[in-house]
């Protein structure tokens, strides 16, 4: 019985093991080191073990993309249920989140790998779509203006971090433009005479 209970798990570890594997070979040699002889080495599995999980090499990069931004989406998720203010709920923890990435604060290898996402167009597609049901999913309490505005400056801080050359490169102080940003949310909500269901 415990036999037929770990094959049955095997396939779902073996994916989360190739997965993890081209993760960190992206994180750490960008994405082009993501090939099918280097994951399934890292891995331990052979090639056909591979392919029975991604078909392709492509498959196996949006793979890892697909799981970069489940796991987004969830830091997002979890941040938004400690939040009992409905307006702007999503802004404020997209800001949190955004400007929490660990890419930040770990040098440029979270940059690299973030920028080469950003660079292959079937890989941007994926973010953007997203990005877009997100934003159609929070319409009714994050659509209008000021609240756009707070995340375009968000993206701002977020791309000044991945462009810089250097760490002493001047960018803004993280912890006071995430409360900045995020006190933004707070001050332009509307009353109840301007209809706000809280």
């Amino acid at each position: 019985m415990a036999t037929a209970y770990h094959r049955k798990k095997q396939p779902e570890l073996v994916r989360r093991t190739l997965l993890d594997c081209a993760a960190k070979l992206a994180l750490e040699q960008g994405l082009a080191a993501v090939t099918v002889q280097a994951v399934s080495l890292a891995a331990g599995v052979t090639k056909g073990a591979l392919f029975h999980h991604f078909p392709s090499k492509q498959a196996l990069v949006e793979g890892v993309v697909a799981d970069l931004i489940a796991q987004l989406d969830a830091d997002i998720d979890a941040a938004m249920a400690k939040d009992s203010l409905p307006y702007g709920r999503y802004t404020r923890a997209y800001v949190d989140i955004t400007l929490h990435d660990p890419m930040m604060t770990k040098g440029s290898q979270w940059a690299a790998l973030h920028i080469s996402i950003l660079a292959e167009p079937a890989l941007r597609r994926m973010v953007s779509d997203w990005f877009a049901e997100r934003l159609h999913r929070h319409r009714d309490t994050d659509g209008d203006t000021d609240l756009e505005f707070v995340r375009l400056a968000a993206d701002g801080a977020w791309i000044a971090y991945l462009v810089r050359e250097k760490p002493t490169d001047p960018v803004p102080e993280l912890g006071a433009l995430r409360k900045r940003l995020i006190a933004m949310t707070l001050a332009g909500r509307p009353g109840p005479a301007d209809g706000d269901q809280t």
